[in-house]
């Protein structure tokens, strides 16, 4: 039989692998639990069985709905700042020596621990929050936004500038649409680290949100919840970032689109 006609192994089937993978997380996750036997830690069938209990909770669904909306706020706020200011950055050397320094200074700060300081200047309200979670995605972009625009052939520049277009309008133009394959896989990260940040922000003002539903339940010592809770974030994450995936690679299935599948 020829390579290109052979029947493909089991791990070379994405569908089968990460079916493979999720029974054996839970096997694993059973197996501690009987071994460790605390009440504190549940196994997957006790979390899997307050599912419904949270999916069909009107409450549970506006705490998931208010997290929603607050994370893609400040998801939003994140790419109008800071996409532009990383081509901006990898095109301009005078860009890149004033705003490097803040860069790189905030790069290695856990966002999270902000939240008290913005919690003092903007009080326990949504503002804080998606303040915090643009901050959380805006680094990643940004980063990989400069990365794109460091990357650009010199020649489509050039060739912009003897056609006479601007700075700006080369930005947009030429440098945007040449980064674009970066530009989205800093994207990609940005909806993981949007997500992340969003329950951490929540945890800390507890007043509502998933990160409030969380807490709440461990405090009332409701630990299958706490699981469950955690299975819907961890589902979450997962079909976020399978949907965006696949909207990068429509919209750069002109490029190589090797590098969006590492993970980050």
């Amino acid at each position: 039989m020829s390579q290109a006609k052979r029947s493909l192994r089991w791990y070379e089937s994405p569908a089968l692998a990460f079916l493979v993978a999720v029974v054996l997380l839970g096997l694993a996750w059973g197996a501690l639990s009987r071994l460790m036997g605390f009440s504190s830690f549940p196994g997957p069938i006790t979390a899997l069985k307050e599912l419904p209990a949270i999916v069909f909770d009107p409450n549970a669904i506006w705490a998931i709905a208010q997290s929603t909306g607050r994370m893609f706020a400040g998801y939003v706020w994140a790419l109008v700042f800071a996409i532009p200011l990383g081509l901006a950055m990898g095109r301009s050397k005078a860009v890149y020596d004033i705003f490097y320094p803040l860069v790189s200074l905030a790069y290695p700060m856990p966002k999270a621990a902000l939240m008290p300081i913005l919690m003092l200047w903007f009080g326990l309200g949504s503002f804080s929050k998606i303040l915090v979670i643009a901050m959380g995605v805006s680094l990643p972009v940004l980063f990989h936004s400069y990365q794109g625009a460091c990357r650009i052939e010199k020649k489509l520049v050039w060739t912009a500038q003897a056609m006479g277009m601007g700075p700006i309008k080369r930005l947009f133009r030429i440098v945007l649409p040449a980064a674009l394959p970066e530009i989205l896989i800093g994207c990609r990260v940005g909806v993981v680290m949007a997500l992340i940040v969003m329950v951490s922000s929540e945890m800390i003002a507890r007043q509502e949100g998933v990160g409030n539903l969380l807490f709440t339940s461990m405090d009332m010592a409701q630990y299958a919840t706490v699981y469950a809770v955690i299975l819907v974030l961890a589902v979450m994450g997962f079909v976020l970032d399978w949907i965006f995936e696949r909207v990068r690679r429509y919209l750069t299935h002109w490029a190589d689109t090797s590098a969006g599948s590492s993970l980050h």
